[in-house]
Formats: structure tokens, C-alpha cells, sequence
């Protein structure tokens, strides 16, 4: 299976960080940040452990978890809020806890493969709907009522693909579940802290809703780890006392929940703005002296091209200035086209597909 994989191209490897950062998900530049290291250096003064001990339905509930959950619920404007150790294990425990059988999940052709795993686990029907169609989702639905489906309807999508770089109509699929009863999960992983008032995603003018459900990584844009679940009070109960990956699993360390804390903090408008910083953080790593553009997070969030935002950091050593380039689905759908045609694994000049793309097609705002 191995070998196929290598004659395929498919075959993976773990390579240490080296050079500029042109792919990682870190988006503001938090994973860095001083105000989330002196918040972990306060949290150890304060006697807060590094490891859980334990699930927390045992041992492992540390008043930290406690503290992030009721402040992410207030942040996010929802009744409730569970934290877990990843994305992936969010959304497994979630769609395979919540639809029950008989049920409906309709997710996104595209959807992350966490959803699939907790689908397969799970004891719903579900059946896929064309990207970022939401008449398809409807369609889905009308069909499986026809053929005598009674159950719920859980709809499923990210509010914004990492790979295409679009967003979904989430207008679109929360009218879709008001008509029909349902309830809109949406994955908010590559939205949150970039999109929306204070970084809240692209859905959060839905928060609040009594049949809309958002995860919120906390690994991304917000520097740190584990994931967020949002929500109706109920979403959260049924989690802790049904939800097999949340009751058998080590809860995450009391240390991630000191800093993602502080990391919510750093989008809230009452926060010291620090998310400048975080950009200035990333850029003298290729750029020394290099100074940020005032409001370049403004330029990103109200940018009129609804692909996502990519923050590069372009130099040359026979430059003395340097650029931050902005770019969105044009540029992705080539580089992903070029790069179906590469060379195995291993042999394909992989930086020249990046850089090509990058420096034909991106905006540039000189910093």
C-alpha cells in the first residue's frame, strides 16, 4: 500500500519547519504572541497544571476549561460552549452523537473529512450536496421527505473552503434549515479570527440561534489548540453526557484553555489590538525592519474578492523593500492545476508552483 502510494505521488513525509512561512494556518501570527506566553507564565503562577489527569467527566475538569467555555459563549454570542483537544475531534463527536437514527445529515461535497468520520460513526442517513449549492441541499431534503424520511435534517458545510478558497451561501443553508426544522452546523476553522465582527466568522450573525451549531478551531487564526464548539445550551449537555469522543477522551491541557482565553481576549474589541503585532511577528522573519501597513487587517476582512485571504511574505535578498501579497481563488485554482500536473513526490520543484502563482497573480501592498 506503501509503495503505491509513493508511485502515485500520495506518500507523506515529516519535514522540520524551515524557511519562510507560506502555508501554515497561523494566520494573525498568534502562535507567537507575547500576550498568549505571558498568559500560560501567569496561568503556571497560578497553579494551573499542565496536564488534565484525566476526562473530564473523571478527574480531568480543571476550572480553566470552565472559564474558556463561558467566555467563548459569550464572545460568540451563544448559549453554551464546549471545548475539545482538536477540530477533528469536534466535529467527530458531534456528528457522530447528535443526528440520531432515522435523521438526515446533508453535508458539502467538499466538507472536511472529520465530518465524514463522524458521519460514518454515527447513525444517521446522509447524503452529499453539491458545493456551495444550496438548492442542492434542498433538493436532498425533498427527496429523502418523498421517500419517507421523518427525522431531522442536519446540514453540514464550512463557511469557508481552505483549498478553493470560497465561501459557502450560509444565508442560503440557514434558510434551508428554518424550513425544514433542521439545524446549520457550520465549520467556522479557516473564518475564525479573520472573518466577521471581531473575528467571529462568517456566520456570526446567526450566533444565537437555537438550531445553528459553530466550530471554532483554536489552532488556526487564534495561535493555539483544541476547537471550540458553539451553541444551544442542549447541544452542549448532550455532548458531555452522549458524545463518546468527549467522555473518552483526556480532556485538553488547562494550559490551552489559559491561552485560548487570551487569544479571545486579542480579538475583542476591548482588547489591546495586538493582531497588527502578530502580523509584525511573522514579517521580520524574512523582512528585518519591515514595518506593517496601518489596518491591514481592515484590507483583509473587507476585501470586495469573497476567496479566502492569503497572507505572504515576499523579499529577495536584492530587495530592500517588502511586500505582503493578497490573493484569493484565481490564484489557488491555478496553483492547484499546475500541481496535479507535477512530478511525483519528491522530484516536482514544488516551490516554482507557489512562487509562480504567487508573484503573477497577487495583489501587492508594499509594507
Amino acid at each position: 500500500m506503501l509503495d503505491n502510494l509513493l508511485a502515485r505521488g500520495r506518500y507523506r513525509r515529516l519535514i522540520p519547519q524551515d524557511g519562510v512561512d507560506f502555508s501554515s494556518n497561523d494566520y494573525l501570527g498568534l502562535a507567537g504572541s507575547a500576550r498568549i506566553k505571558r498568559a500560560i507564565e501567569d496561568a503556571i503562577e497560578r497553579g494551573v497544571p499542565v496536564g488534565s489527569g484525566g476526562s473530564r467527566l473523571l478527574r480531568g475538569n480543571h476550572a480553566e476549561h470552565e472559564a474558556l467555555e463561558a467566555e467563548a459563549a459569550a464572545f460568540f454570542g451563544t448559549e453554551a460552549a464546549l471545548f475539545f483537544s482538536s477540530g477533528f475531534a469536534a466535529n467527530g463527536a458531534l456528528f457522530a452523537s447528535l443526528p440520531q437514527r432515522g435523521d438526515l445529515v446533508v453535508y458539502d461535497e467538499l466538507i472536511h473529512a472529520s465530518v465524514h468520520d463522524g458521519i460514518r460513526l454515527g447513525r444517521a442517513q446522509s447524503v452529499a450536496a453539491a458545493h456551495n449549492d444550496a438548492n442542492a441541499f434542498d433538493d436532498a431534503i425533498r427527496d429523502w421527505r418523498r421517500n419517507g424520511g421523518i427525522g431531522l435534517i442536519w446540514i453540514a458545510a464550512e463557511s469557508l473552503y481552505s483549498m478553493d478558497g470560497d465561501r459557502a451561501p450560509i444565508d442560503g443553508l440557514a434558510e434551508i434549515a428554518d424550513r425544514h426544522d433542521g439545524f446549520l452546523v457550520i465549520d467556522e476553522a479557516h473564518a475564525t479570527g479573520v472573518f466577521g465582527p471581531d473575528g467571529r466568522g462568517l456566520g456570526a450573525h446567526l450566533d444565537g440561534r437555537d438550531n445553528v451549531i459553530s466550530l471554532h478551531t483554536c489552532g488556526k487564526a487564534l495561535g493555539c489548540e483544541g476547537a471550540l464548539l458553539t451553541g444551544p445550551a442542549f447541544m452542549r449537555e448532550f455532548l458531555i453526557n452522549r458524545g463518546r469522543g468527549f467522555i473518552f477522551s483526556t480532556a485538553p491541557s488547562p494550559l490551552m484553555a489559559s491561552a485560548v482565553r487570551e487569544a479571545l481576549r486579542i480579538l475583542a474589541p476591548t482588547a489591546e489590538n495586538e493582531t497588527e503585532d502578530g502580523l509584525e511577528f511573522r514579517v521580520p522573519a524574512g523582512a528585518p525592519g519591515a514595518r506593517v501597513e496601518p489596518n491591514i487587517i481592515d484590507k483583509f476582512r473587507e476585501a470586495e474578492d469573497p476567496a479566502e485571504q492569503l497572507p505572504l511574505v515576499l523579499f529577495a535578498e536584492s530587495q530592500r523593500h517588502h511586500q505582503v501579497a493578497v490573493g484569493g481563488g484565481e490564484c489557488l485554482e491555478r496553483r492547484r492545476a499546475r500541481m496535479a500536473r507535477a512530478q511525483p513526490f519528491g522530484r516536482a520543484p514544488r516551490h516554482e508552483v507557489t512562487h509562480d502563482c504567487v508573484l503573477k497573480d497577487l495583489s501587492l501592498i508594499h509594507i
